[in-house]
C-alpha cells in the first residue's frame, strides 16, 4: 500500500501537490484559530480576569497618554498659554450667546402676533377668511376640479350631520399625544383637564435681567382648577465655571420653578386617595386608614424638585430634573413655534426621518445576509428553522 501511495504521489501533478499543501496549511490555521477562540472563551467567563480588566480599563478612562508629559518644559509652558487663549474663548462664546438670547427676545415680539392670532382661531375668538383659510397643496396631492367638488360635497353633508365645533377642538391636547416625550407624562385623567388648554406663550427675561424663560401654560375656564394661567420659569447661565472652563458648551439650565396650582375640592389629579388594612398586635382587630399618596400625571410638571443652594441632589432628583429641562426645552423650541405641524403630524415625520433611514439600512443589511444564506451551498434552513411550540394541556 505504501508503494502505492508513493506511485501515486509521483505521478500527481506538482500543481496538485501546491493545492494539497495549501489545503493542509489553511486546516492547521483554521485548528489555531479554534484553539484561540476557546482559549479567549475560558478567559472572558473567569471572573478574576474580567475584574483585571475592568479595572485597567477604568484606569485608561479619561487619562492622558504620557505624551504631555514628555514634552520639554518650554513646550509646556507654550501649551499653558494655549490653555488661556482657550479659556478666553469660552467667555467670548458665552457673550455671543448671550447676544443669540436678546436677539430671542427681539424676535419673539415679532412672532407674538402671529401665535396670538393662532391662539385666537383655536379658542374661536376668530374665524379666518376664506384667503386666510385657502392652503395650496402639493403637486402630488393636487385633485382634479371634479374631486375636489365631491370632497367639497361630502364635507358639507357631514358638517351638515354635526353640529358646528367652535374652533380647533383639543388642539394642544393632540399636539400633546402626538409627541412622544409629552404624551409619555400624560395620564388618562389628565386629558379631560388638557383639553381647556388653549394656549402656550414663552416668555423671555427683561433685558438686563438674569438669562431666563417662563412657559405659560393659558386655560379656559374649568372643574378642576381656578388658575387661568399655569407657569413654568427655567433660569439658565451662559458663562464658563471657573473650575471647568473647557466644559461651557453655551447656555445650561440652572434650575427650574413651578407654580402652585389652586385645585377644586377633590379634583386635584396629582394626588390620590388609597385604603389600607391595620390590624393591632394585641387585640387583633382590623381598622382600614386612608392616605393621601403622590399620584402620576403630568400636572406634577408645576412642582419640580427644589434645587438646593449648594447644588447637590439625589440620583433620583437629577434625573427627573434632566427629564424636565429637556421637556422645557423641547416645548420652548420646538412645541410653540411648529405647533400646527405637531397637530396635523408632520413635524413628527420630519423628526422621524433619520430614524426610518436607519431602519432602511438594517433591513438592507439582513437582505444581504440572506442572500449569502441562500447563497452558500452548506446551508441547511432546517437547522435555522424554530422548533415547532409544545401544546400543553392545562
Amino acid at each position: 500500500m505504501a508503494d502505492i501511495d508513493n506511485k501515486d504521489q509521483a505521478e500527481m501533478d506538482p500543481a496538485d501537490m501546491e493545492d494539497v499543501e495549501e489545503v493542509e496549511e489553511e486546516e492547521a490555521g483554521e485548528d489555531e484559530n479554534s484553539k484561540a477562540r476557546q482559549l479567549t472563551v475560558q478567559m472572558m467567563q473567569n471572573p478574576q480576569i474580567l475584574a483585571a480588566l475592568q479595572e485597567r480599563l477604568d484606569g485608561l478612562n479619561g487619562s492622558p497618554s504620557g505624551y504631555m508629559e514628555s514634552l520639554p518644559k518650554v513646550v509646556k509652558r507654550r501649551v499653558n498659554a494655549l490653555k488661556n487663549l482657550q479659556v478666553k474663548c469660552a467667555h467670548i462664546e458665552a457673550k455671543f450667546y448671550e447676544e443669540v438670547h436678546e436677539l430671542e427676545r427681539k424676535y419673539a415680539a415679532l412672532y407674538q402676533p402671529l401665535f396670538d392670532k393662532r391662539s385666537d382661531i383655536v379658542k374661536a375668538a376668530y374665524e379666518p377668511t376664506d384667503e386666510e383659510c385657502e392652503w395650496k397643496a402639493d403637486e402630488e396631492e393636487e385633485l382634479t376640479d371634479e374631486m375636489k367638488e365631491k370632497a367639497k360635497l361630502e364635507e358639507e353633508k357631514k358638517d351638515e350631520e354635526k353640529e358646528d365645533p367652535k374652533g380647533i377642538p383639543e388642539f394642544w391636547l393632540t399636539v400633546f399625544k402626538n409627541v412622544d416625550l409629552l404624551s409619555d407624562m400624560l395620564q388618562e385623567h389628565d386629558e379631560p383637564i388638557l383639553k381647556h388648554l388653549q394656549d402656550i406663550k414663552v416668555k423671555f427675561s427683561d433685558p438686563g435681567q438674569p438669562m431666563s424663560f417662563t412657559l405659560e401654560f393659558h386655560f379656559e375656564p374649568n372643574d378642576f382648577f381656578t388658575n387661568t394661567v399655569l407657569t413654568k420659569t427655567y433660569k439658565m447661565r451662559s458663562e464658563p465655571d471657573e473650575n471647568d472652563p473647557f466644559s461651557f458648551d453655551g447656555p445650561e439650565i440652572m434650575s427650574c420653578t413651578g407654580c402652585t396650582i389652586d385645585w377644586t375640592k377633590g379634583k386635584n389629579v396629582t394626588l390620590k386617595t388609597i385604603k389600607k388594612k391595620q390590624k393591632h398586635k394585641g387585640r387583633g382587630t382590623v381598622r382600614t386608614v386612608t392616605k393621601t399618596v403622590p399620584n402620576d400625571s403630568f400636572f406634577n410638571f408645576f412642582t419640580p424638585p427644589e434645587v438646593p443652594e449648594n447644588g447637590e441632589l439625589d440620583e433620583d432628583a437629577e434625573a427627573v430634573l434632566a427629564a424636565d429641562f429637556e421637556i422645557g426645552h423641547f416645548i420652548r423650541e420646538r412645541i410653540v413655534p411648529r405647533a400646527v405641524l405637531y397637530f396635523t403630524g408632520e413635524a413628527i415625520e420630519d423628526d422621524d426621518d433619520d430614524y426610518d433611514e436607519e431602519g432602511e439600512e438594517a433591513d438592507d443589511e439582513e437582505g444581504e445576509e440572506e442572500a449569502d444564506e441562500e447563497n452558500d451551498p452548506d446551508y441547511d434552513p432546517k437547522k435555522d428553522a424554530a422548533p415547532p411550540a409544545e401544546c400543553k394541556q392545562q
